[in-house]
């Protein structure tokens, strides 16, 4: 016999989907908020895959994602169990800001506490009702304004099995990266969960190739764990690339002068050292300076913005060790 699974209260029976609710607080107004969570189980048991988006409320591309997986069914495993939770900060989801009501970063506020902020109680009960069921965690961000990441998995430690997995969902660059205290990814990893952060596209923004991208992970770690086996014959999303560029270490180069930006080069492109990445000009036709690159590497981010100020971000690269 299974054993007997409960999210939220709710038995989880094999074979079956569970639409679920993760209700938390009200507005100030007493609207009650509540956070979708779909829960499918397989009727075998496996691995229990959790799987995250929009825990910051503009970063919608990873919504789209999730909601790809889910209305195409992907959702549904063979193995296991996958819960889904297409949009975390429902709250900043509904008013197109990254923070919650309170004025937190939920991504700031883990593993919280029944007696903190918002927030922090958010986090809590997400880490004690949902986390606690999974093995593999999958979430997915976006950069911050008008800065656009080249689709890239980014994982901390020296675990090889995070490792391979990030390997395996396929994105062109691999980023070790240093856990942020209080974060999901932080929290999560202490309880021994495999944590793999999916970053894609900028902030209020949808973009299909990052969609494929981040997609197409999913559907090859699920496939590689057995959880969800996707048909050979799936090409559309299959991702060919090339071995992983993976690095530690990157470099922001940042505006000189304030003005109009026009960026040359392509996001995932190499660049060499002293390659013009750009020009900075004044609205009048009086002023013009180039922006170069200071060091080699690849692109991995670049502002989207047409005016940008003085020491604002604008291409970040990759340092190839």
């Amino acid at each position: 016999m299974p054993e007997e699974i409960k999210v939220l209260g709710e038995i989880i029976r094999p074979g079956k989907t569970h639409h679920l609710s993760l209700e938390i607080a009200r507005l100030h107004t007493r609207t009650k908020i509540e956070v979708p969570v779909i829960v499918s189980r397989a009727k075998k048991d496996g691995p229990c895959v959790l799987v995250s988006a929009g825990i910051h409320g503009d970063e919608v591309n990873g919504v789209e994602i999730v909601r790809q997986f889910i209305a195409n069914k992907f959702n549904q495993p063979d193995y296991g169990m996958i819960i889904c939770v297409p949009v975390l900060n429902v709250f900043g989801f509904i008013i197109k800001t990254r923070e919650f009501p309170d004025g937190r970063d939920l991504n700031r506020s883990f593993p919280g506490s029944k007696s903190g902020t918002l927030a922090s109680k958010f986090a809590h009960v997400f880490m004690n009702e949902l986390v606690v069921h999974a093995d593999y965690c999958i979430d997915y961000h976006t950069g911050g304004a008008d800065r656009f990441n080249y689709s890239q998995i980014r994982i901390s430690g020296n675990d090889e099995e995070v490792i391979d997995l990030a390997k395996v969902f396929g994105t062109k660059f691999i980023k070790y990266s240093s856990q942020r205290e209080k974060s999901y990814r932080d929290s999560a990893s202490k309880l021994g969960k495999k944590v793999l952060l999916f970053e894609g596209g900028k902030s209020l923004d949808l973009n299909r190739q990052v969609t494929i991208s981040g997609l197409s992970g999913l559907l090859n770690v699920l496939d590689h764990l057995g959880v969800k086996s996707m048909p050979k014959d799936y090409d559309s999303y299959q991702q060919l690339n090339d071995d992983p560029v993976i690095f530690k270490d990157s470099k922001w180069v940042r505006a000189n002068y304030s003005g109009m930006y026009r960026s040359f080069v392509h996001n995932g492109s190499h660049i060499a050292k002293g390659d013009v990445i750009g020009t900075i000009t004044d609205p009048y036709g009086l002023f013009e300076r180039k922006v170069k690159a200071s060091i080699d590497g690849y692109i991995i981010c670049l502002n989207h913005s047409p005016i940008v100020t003085q020491g604002d971000a604008i291409a970040h690269i990759a340092i190839l060790s």
